[in-house]
C-alpha cells in the first residue's frame, strides 16, 4: 500500500494544484478531474510517498497523463522510471535534458565535491540523508520523451515550460499563467539544508553546473507574470516572480 503523507506535507496552492513536500525535496500535482500532471518525483527512497500522495488526492499512477521533469538529478526523477516503464506514463522534459535523464552522462554534484564542502554547516547531515534516500542509485529514464512543440503542454494545466539552464543545461520551470502559479525547480529556490539564508535563493555553487547561467536564468524567471512559486526545495513562496528573482540575486551577490 502506498505510504500515507502527513497532512502537512500536502499544501494544496490553488483549487487543483498541490505542492507535496517529500524528503528535502518537492513534486507538484496539477489535478484535472480524474487525471493530473506530476511535476518531478523525489528521491528514489520517496516512491511510496510520492503514490500516497496521489492516493491522498483520489488518484492512482495510471491516472497520472505525463510527468513532467524539471531536471535529471535523482532528487527529482526518483520514481519517473517507475511510472513510466510500470503504467506507461510519458516522461517529458527539455531537449537537452534528454541524454541526462537516459544516463548517457551524469551532470550532478559529486561525492569529492561534497566531501570538499563537508566544513559548512548542514553539509554532511544533508550528504548523509541523501544517500539514505538514494542520491546515488543508478535511476535512469530509459524512454525520456522531449517536450512535442513549443508553448503550452496539452496537459492538465496546460503548463508552459520555461527553460531554465544553469543548474543543468536543460533545466526547465513550468508557468501556470491561468492561475499565475510557477514551478521553479531548482532554478530558484527558498531553503536548503545546506544553506543558511531562508527565502527566495540559488542554491550553494557545488549543486550547478554553470552558475553564471543559473544567475542569468533568474532574468527568465523575473519576466513571468507569476504571484506563488512553488520551489523544488523549501515552501511555498507567496510573492511575484519578479521580486523572488531580484532577492535571489541579491543574495547571491553577498
Amino acid at each position: 500500500m502506498p505510504k500515507s503523507p502527513r497532512p502537512d506535507d500536502i499544501v494544496r496552492v490553488e483549487s487543483n494544484v498541490y505542492s507535496v513536500s517529500g524528503s528535502n525535496t518537492n513534486w507538484v500535482i496539477v489535478k484535472d478531474g480524474d487525471s493530473c500532471t506530476l511535476v518531478d518525483t523525489g528521491y528514489p527512497g520517496d516512491r511510496e510517498a510520492l503514490l500516497g500522495s496521489l492516493a491522498a488526492l483520489g488518484l492512482g499512477p495510471r491516472d497520472v497523463t505525463a510527468v513532467l521533469v524539471t531536471h535529471a538529478h535523482n532528487d527529482h526523477i526518483g520514481a519517473a522510471e517507475h511510472l513510466r516503464a510500470g503504467y506507461d506514463v510519458p516522461v517529458l522534459m527539455h531537449h537537452e535534458e534528454v541524454p541526462h535523464a537516459r544516463r548517457d552522462f551524469l551532470d550532478q554534484v559529486t561525492v569529492g565535491q561534497v566531501l570538499a564542502q563537508a566544513w559548512r554547516p548542514g553539509v554532511l547531515p544533508w550528504a548523509v540523508h541523501a544517500l539514505r534516500a538514494g542520491g546515488t542509485t543508478h535511476v535512469p529514464v530509459c524512454e525520456p520523451q522531449a517536450f512535442p512543440a513549443p508553448g503550452a503542454l496539452d496537459l492538465p494545466g496546460a503548463p508552459v515550460p520555461v527553460h531554465t539552464p544553469g543548474h543543468t543545461k536543460g533545466h526547465c520551470a513550468y508557468h501556470l499563467p491561468e492561475s499565475g502559479i510557477l514551478i521553479t525547480g531548482d532554478a530558484l529556490v527558498t531553503t536548503h539544508p545546506t544553506s543558511r539564508i531562508s527565502g527566495p535563493q540559488l542554491l550553494p555553487d557545488m549543486f550547478h553546473t554553470d552558475r553564471a547561467r543559473a544567475l542569468e536564468s533568474l532574468t527568465v524567471l523575473e519576466n513571468l507574470d507569476a504571484g506563488l512559486l512553488l520551489p523544488g526545495h523549501g515552501p511555498v513562496h507567496h510573492g511575484s516572480a519578479k521580486q523572488a528573482a531580484a532577492t535571489a540575486r541579491e543574495h547571491a551577490a553577498r
